[in-house]
């Protein structure tokens, strides 16, 4: 695959408006989408996912949109692996494709590959999933600080299988999970370009509360009810998932649901803006940047 070939990447918080900026530069350089946003990938989870409309998705070719089912086991790793196939088969015949989401780890993966770690047997997996249960999070999160630090203070302390995992990799290894980090040294056969869009938190936020409202409206309580006999299933230990179960199971009103919702959305959107923020490599623009600008830099700059 030539080096010519080039891969623009759309990244920012969520409901910055990477989807719209996507299609209108895939309509500038004819070319198709790749969705790196890991809620997206799932067929049965529409609403809460800010899934593009049909009007979108017929307005520029998507991959990887609900294109697996809950119930699979689907890690960044078959992502990465599904991703690299996919790309090879379209640059055949295109030039330039975007990749567009805020999984910042699902497009790290594309972009420069993932950290190799040590394998884990399912009984040390096991073995901390009952140590949650019967001990609760705040244990794993104190074995954590004592014998690795430096992912206590990097992960999100509220996500158990991020927790988990960096457990069971010590555990079977011995080491760190952050001495596994940051080791890859891949070289892609494609350029990349990183596009970012951005505006002040407070807009974010404001767009965020704006879009959880449109989602209830949508219907998202009715989806979160016929997904809520499968609530355990990992792929729906996500925002604007949980949350409506731990309203069905009686432990949040209603309103409180929606609201734990909009922050935790927020959080989410502030842990983007730590992740991105650290490739120094990304263009940034303001959200409300006409795309046409954005594409004309992509050609007079990046030679697209």
């Amino acid at each position: 695959m030539p080096s010519r070939k080039t891969l623009i990447c759309v990244v920012g918080p969520t409901a910055i408006g990477k989807t719209a900026l996507a299609i209108e530069l895939a309509k500038v350089f004819d070319t198709e989408i790749l969705s790196a946003d890991s809620r997206q990938f799932y067929k049965e989870m529409s609403i809460g996912t800010a899934v593009p409309s049909e009007a979108e998705l017929s307005a520029a070719k998507h991959h990887f949109i609900q294109s697996r089912s809950i119930f699979d086991d689907y890690s960044v790793g078959d992502f990465e692996r599904d991703a690299l196939q996919k790309l090879s088969n379209i640059f055949k015949t295109k030039d330039v494709l975007i990749l567009v989401g805020g999984s910042g780890l699902y497009v790290d993966a594309v972009v420069n590959g993932l950290d190799h770690f040590p394998e884990v047997s399912p009984e040390v997996r096991e073995e901390l999933k009952q140590e949650l249960k019967t001990k609760g999070l705040e244990a794993l999160q104190q074995e954590l600080q004592k014998v690795d630090p430096v992912s206590f203070k990097r992960i999100d302390l509220q996500n158990k299988q991020r927790i988990i995992r960096a457990l069971e990799i010590y555990r079977a290894s011995g080491k760190p999970y952050s001495s596994f980090l940051n080791k890859k040294g891949t070289r892609r056969k494609f350029n990349v370009v990183f596009i970012g869009l951005k505006a002040d938190r407070s807009l974010v936020y404001n767009r965020i509360n704006r879009r959880v409202d449109k989602m209830i409206e949508a219907g998202l309580i009715e989806e979160a009810k016929l997904l809520y006999p499968h609530r355990k299933v990992n792929a729906l230990q996500t925002v604007g998932y949980k949350e409506l179960f731990d309203w069905l199971d009686g432990k949040l009103t209603k309103d409180e649901a929606i609201a734990e919702i909009k922050k935790n959305t927020r959080r989410f959107a502030k842990r983007q803006g730590t992740w991105f923020r650290k490739n120094t490599e990304i263009h940034w623009f303001d959200f409300d940047t006409n795309p046409k600008e954005i594409a004309s830099f992509l050609k007079e700059k990046k030679g697209l």
